[in-house]
């Protein structure tokens, strides 16, 4: 078979040292069709975002870029604006035909903090090489707000394919024909299934929220700690329209509620540029059982982590922002989404991340 390997087939990597540590493995650090990356023990703080170029190691890079080193032992804080690289607790021996794609967590994307994953001669973020060895580093960049983070936080995912078994729009018609991959909406699929925002919300006429410019630190441990309004503007509209501003960044949610079948995963990927300029996501991995088991099987909705770029452009209630990408996956999951595992965003609609108080709208 090919697809996305699921949550056993990775345990069975670890087993057979594909996936190594230099710390032993946590619980939960394997999710349904991903494995969680930790943290290391020091962040480089670098002039710039690089990339290690063919032939070149990232250690070997960090000579020109490097600006001072930080312990992460105890606690430290990364800075809003600034570029970080840690090298991660995990390492990789991939065989000839498995691939991997790294993504940040939903966490992670919901609080505007940009994290990538770069290898030893990579030419692509995010992207590991069948056949690759060697270790992983993680860019990090907070845009909107300063965190406080410690080794072993678990930031970003990684996925690994054996092969491609990217879905057509002809097997993902038939596939949301019987298991309905979407609610409140058609069904708009075009090289995936396409989702859009909810700027006409049935209760209220809270639609999102647009991070401040001057906040506080966000220590990453601290869950339900912190109250949202001071870090965040409730944006309300009544007549389904909304105007980003350049380089703010805003919470919304798709109109859609999505469903991901069991032996499916899905990535979200930005839609066409050329809709509009802005960008959709950070975090994009979406599990198998993602809306399978909420209110009966009817999906959960996507959260979308917004930036406008360039110049101010108007949102509309029902616009197409973006699109899910369906694979098959290799195996069936011995686990899924929201199914006996600590998963926070099963059944959610707009949502801030699981740092502030749940007294948000």
């Amino acid at each position: 078979m090919t697809g996305v390997l699921a949550n056993q087939q990775i345990t069975a990597l670890m087993e057979q040292g594909v996936i190594a540590a230099e710390r032993p493995f946590v619980d939960g650090q394997v999710q349904p069709a991903s494995l969680d990356l930790r943290l290391g023990t020091v962040a480089y703080r670098v002039r710039a975002s690089f990339l290690a170029g063919k032939g070149q190691r990232v250690e070997d890079r960090l000579a020109d870029f490097e600006m001072h080193r930080i312990s992460l032992n105890g606690g430290a804080v990364l800075e809003k604006g600034c570029v970080y690289l840690v090298p991660l607790m995990e390492r990789l021996s991939l065989p000839d035909g498995i691939s991997a794609v790294a993504n940040a967590k939903s966490s992670t994307g919901r609080l505007d903090l940009l994290t990538r994953t770069i290898t030893d001669e990579g030419t692509e973020f995010d992207r590991v090489a069948p056949g690759y060895t060697g270790p992983l580093y993680a860019e990090i960049c907070p845009r909107s707000f300063s965190v406080l983070v410690r080794p072993g936080m678990r930031l970003n995912q990684i996925r690994f394919r054996n092969g491609q078994s990217i879905l057509s729009d002809d097997t993902l018609h038939a596939l949301h024909n019987e298991q309905t991959l979407v609610n409140g909406g058609p069904a708009v699929i075009s090289d995936g299934l396409g989702f859009s925002v909810d700027l006409k919300p049935a209760n209220g006429d809270l639609v999102g929220y647009r991070a401040k410019p001057h906040t506080g630190v966000i220590d990453l441990d601290k869950l339900g700690h912190y109250a949202p309004s001071e870090f965040w503007e409730e944006l309300h509209t009544s007549n389904g329209r909304l105007i980003l501003d350049p380089d703010a960044f805003y919470i919304l949610v798709s109109r859609e509620a999505v469903h991901i079948p069991p032996d499916y995963a899905a990535e979200m990927a930005p839609f066409l540029a050329m809709v509009g300029e802005f960008r959709v996501h950070y975090a994009g991995f979406f599990d198998p059982g993602f809306g399978h088991d909420a209110a009966g099987g009817s999906g959960s909705r996507g959260v979308l982590e917004v930036r406008c770029h360039e110049a101010p452009f108007v949102l509309e209630h029902g616009q197409i922002v973006g699109r899910l990408v369906y694979e098959k996956m290799d195996q069936s999951p011995s686990q899924l989404y929201g199914a006996g595992i600590k998963s926070n965003y099963q059944g959610q609609g707009l949502k801030l991340s699981k740092h502030f108080a749940s007294d948000q709208g």
